[in-house]
């Protein structure tokens, strides 16, 4: 009740929302939208993790149930065509019609919204997600909204009120709350539309110069988006929906339809979007920004969740460069976890993404420092870099150490793809020199006379950090690790270098001095 964290943040005010009663539901409902118009992407993800992160404060607070719906627009007509699905030229002949009427471009469905629709499922099981899918054809078709298109038809004037003032002139000439689907073409219209009978559900509107009357009911027609918003929030009793900060004004216009038809906007917050390398928004239809597919090859499902959980109101770039950090950042907050006070506990970004049961295994080993020494010359491959980890601790195991042999397998990854080719190592300097000379004939007094009682990563690192301290101050340590990343791994930054030492092997380790010091 008192923690910090947003999750239990935004439950509490779920909480207030029904302190006078429970709901008459039964059942506290969250929801989560998707627009199937391309393939999903990791902002979808980002959604339905945090929303399901504030399912579970609510119900570490609450003892009343819930629901979450993810919930499919594909009832929208197709406005243009994605840059990264193939057979553009096909798409491009069903533009306007709704998105479960327009042939699949990959050839395996009934439409292009059924497969992107299957995207999205296969992307959230794969996450263990705990949802229900609802498409927005089905509850237009089925008649699940017919009441609420009802409420809209006798609320227009009131609807047009709200979203006039909000639009530029020559929108507001042909803007209708009511989109009905051509008899004719099949398209979606953007026409003004003609309340004939709200309760029979009537309405009247031009169609290639011809007046049609037809029902707006039974998927005949749909909602504009923003109206549809509203509708669905009352049709379905919405409690909670977050939503991105482009969607602010919507979200505005949208709470006020909502309580013109008679019902209670949801609660919710707008987070910040993820931006590309470029600093530009991750686009659906431009594929730009990473797919889940790219981060799960080069990091674990936690770290995208930890990468998620951080900051939600802030702007974030996503591209290749940052899952290593994610990686490390999440073990980090992991390791620390099981000693933690409970009001640290549940401000930890491992404790939301687990729902409180943290696995226990450790990492005995950094992704980072995997990541340094797989992209040293002969060891880019799985069994290779296993015999280095065995030969650092001989009690590990891909079988033992499921979690770190999946880290084995990323490292890999990243490191063939990322890491290997952008590696220069430079020459060292005529004192940078000497002071590896110095570093080379420690370790051979390690290799001499072997580890003794003290820990060996750490009985390198001092040694490492007393050769440098005596060369650049205990304030110029910086600049002395800096040269060994440099010289050494071909890199700016990098390990500690006792335990990179200490895992990649004395014998290995005064080969690199030896290379550095002949270049």
């Amino acid at each position: 009740m008192t923690s910090k964290a947003w999750p239990f943040e935004e439950a509490r005010k779920l909480l207030k929302r029904y302190e006078a009663a429970p709901p008459a539901k039964g059942h506290v409902l969250f929801e989560t939208g998707y627009g199937p118009s391309g393939l999903p992407h990791i902002g979808t993800f980002n959604e339905v993790l945090r929303t399901t992160m504030v399912r579970h404060a609510f119900a570490a607070l609450s003892d009343l149930p819930t629901r979450l719906i993810a919930f499919s627009d594909d009832m929208d007509g197709l406005r243009k065509v994605p840059d990264n699905v193939p057979n553009p030229d096909m798409l491009r002949a069903h533009l306007g019609k709704p998105l479960t009427r327009i042939p699949d471009p990959f050839g395996k469905y009934e439409s292009f919204a059924h497969h992107n629709n299957a995207m999205l499922r296969a992307f959230l099981d794969r996450f263990g997600f705990e949802y229900e899918f609802a498409s927005s054809t089905d509850y237009y078709t089925g008649g699940r909204f017919d009441d609420a298109l009802r409420a809209v038809l006798r609320h227009y004037g009131a609807i047009m009120d709200v979203m006039l003032p909000t639009l530029r002139a020559e929108r507001r000439a042909t803007y209708s709350p009511v989109l009905p689907v051509s008899p004719k073409s099949g398209v979606v219209l953007q026409v003004p539309v003609e309340v004939i009978d709200a309760e029979a559900g009537l309405i009247a509107f031009e169609d290639e110069g011809e007046r049609i009357v037809q029902s707006a009911l039974g998927g005949l027609s749909k909602l504009q988006w923003k109206v549809d918003w509203a509708m669905r929030w009352v049709a379905l009793d919405v409690d909670y929906e977050m939503a991105g900060k482009d969607l602010i004004d919507s979200v505005t216009q949208s709470s006020r339809i909502a309580r013109v038809l008679g019902g209670r906007p949801p609660e919710g917050f707008n987070y910040e979007m993820f931006l590309d390398e470029k600093g530009e928004k991750i686009s659906k239809s431009k594929g730009n920004g990473l797919s889940l597919d790219q981060w799960l090859t080069y990091g674990p499902e936690e770290s995208l969740a930890f990468f998620a959980y951080r900051e939600p109101k802030k702007a974030k770039q996503l591209h290749f460069g940052v899952i290593p950090r994610a990686v490390d950042e999440y073990w980090q907050f992991r390791e620390k976890y099981p000693a933690q006070p409970i009001e640290q506990k549940l401000g930890n970004p491992v404790h939301h993404i687990h729902d409180g049961k943290v696995p226990a295994e450790t990492l005995p080993v950094s992704f980072g420092l995997l990541l340094n020494l797989v992209s040293l010359p002969g060891v880019g491959d799985r069994d290779t870099l296993w015999g280095f980890l065995r030969r650092y601790d001989p009690a590990l195991s891909p079988e033992a150490n499921p979690a770190l042999d999946r880290l084995v397998g990323h490292a890999v990854a990243y490191g063939r793809d990322f890491v290997a080719a952008t590696l220069v190592r430079r020459a060292p300097s005529a004192e940078e020199r000497a002071q590896l000379a110095e570093l080379d004939a420690a370790l051979a007094r390690f290799a001499e006379r072997g580890f003794g009682e003290v820990e060996p990563a750490q009985a390198i690192q001092d040694q490492v950090y007393e050769i440098g301290k005596a060369h650049y101050g205990k304030e110029g340590l910086r600049s002395w690790f800096q040269a060994l990343y440099e010289t050494l791994l071909g890199s700016s930054q990098g390990p500690r270098m006792g335990s990179f030492f200490a895992l990649y092997g004395i014998e290995n380790s005064r080969k690199l001095i030896a290379e550095a010091l002949a270049g």
